[in-house]
């Protein structure tokens, strides 16, 4: 089953990010707290939004889709950023990445949003793997760039 996240899923979802960044060799990356994350998501301006994978028989959050929306210049309208997707390993081949993925699309084609994009770690394979099970194929002409902590604070300092 597949649903809105509610704020009484904040801390299963972060419990999640964290089992995300280990598997990831991220962990340590991790500052996100329970406050940050129901102010992004509940806050007076949430700003992302998050949908919440179910075990049938307990109703455990055993997965999460966390996203945002995005603008595309060249086709006018909105589009969806999946930042995370994530499944716990025990719940993994059960459907319900698929069936995340599959509501976000339903999203997408629901309010006209023509584009649902993400990133993939390159030696991530088995999420590769599902993700073009899906349809979807990697933009290899685009590089991802980003700016974060002293580079970003040495930019956003620079007086014009």
């Amino acid at each position: 089953m597949i649903r809105t996240a509610t704020p009484e899923d904040v801390p299963a979802v972060l419990a999640m990010i964290h089992e995300l960044a280990d598997y990831e060799k991220a962990l340590h990356e991790v500052r996100a707290t329970e406050q940050d994350l129901h102010t992004a998501l509940f806050g007076e301006n949430p700003a992302a939004y998050a949908h919440i994978a179910e075990d049938a028989a307990s109703g455990e959050a055993v997965g999460f889709a966390l996203w945002f929306l995005t603008f595309s210049t060249w086709r006018g309208v909105h589009g969806i950023y999946l930042e995370d997707l994530y499944v716990r390993p025990e719940a993994r081949g059960g459907g319900h990445g698929k069936a995340l993925m599959t509501e976000l699309a339903r999203i997408c084609t629901r309010r006209g949003y023509q584009r649902l994009e993400w990133s993939v770690l390159n030696w991530n394979e088995p999420s590769i793997a599902f993700y073009e099970s899906l349809g979807a194929r990697p933009q290899s002409e685009w590089s991802v760039y980003r700016l974060t902590d002293e580079a970003l604070g040495r930019l956003g300092a620079l007086v014009q």
